[in-house]
């Protein structure tokens, strides 16, 4: 087996992704060694941040100012 940079834990969670001749092992490494920032935790952001952490990026940076009050919860999904 080649070098990939995947342990066996992440072999095993990506394993469907690794199946995908447009992501394969190289594009996951890729994956893991991306770093992100998400501006905004709201209404688009939550499900971003969901979905990158889902596909394997490995560092991922949130920036939002917004206070959580109870009448913007329904927004914020992951507070």
């Amino acid at each position: 087996m080649e070098n990939t940079n995947l342990n066996k834990q992440e072999l095993n969670r990506y394993s469907r992704h690794l199946l995908l001749n447009e992501i394969g092992i190289d594009g996951q490494t890729k994956l893991k060694k991306a770093k992100v920032l998400v501006v905004g935790a709201g209404g688009l952001g939550s499900p971003v941040l969901q979905y990158l952490s889902a596909a394997g990026v490995g560092t991922i940076g949130i920036a939002d100012n917004a206070l959580i009050t109870e009448d913007n919860l329904a927004r914020q999904v992951l507070f």
